[in-house]
């Protein structure tokens, strides 16, 4: 599973990445439910933009919160000076054995994840 960083479907909105130099037809995909909060409490001017978010999040896996990534949360934000919502993004793929798909070259440095580094 390759779980995409807010910053990646960011990137896809504002065209910075096509939607083939993210997604490819062997692998599953899935957001933290961090990330579906922070897209969507922005308000969209461009509502084609939000359709197409809208799109990219209907083949998306969607990861809850619970206990497990909690745990993994408290002990990342107590090593790391890492915000909540990129703590929690980080322990989701912890959790779920994922590998990182993000645009942050901090997260890309943390150990016990697999990450993917995208530069825009």
């Amino acid at each position: 599973m390759i779980l995409l960083d807010s910053n990646i479907i960011i990137y896809l909105s504002k065209r910075k990445l096509s939607v083939a130099d993210v997604f490819s037809l062997d692998a599953t995909y899935a957001v933290s439910i961090v990330t579906y909060m922070e897209i969507f409490s922005y308000v969209f001017a461009d509502k084609a933009e939000e359709k197409f978010l809208r799109d990219i999040f209907s083949v998306l896996k969607i990861i809850d919160l619970n206990r497990e990534i909690a745990e993994h949360v408290t002990v990342i934000r107590k090593q790391r000076k890492l915000k909540l919502p990129d703590s929690i993004i980080v322990a989701t793929a912890i959790a779920e054995d994922a590998m990182l798909l993000t645009g942050d070259k901090q997260l890309a440095t943390i150990d016990g994840i697999r990450t993917q580094l995208i530069a825009v």
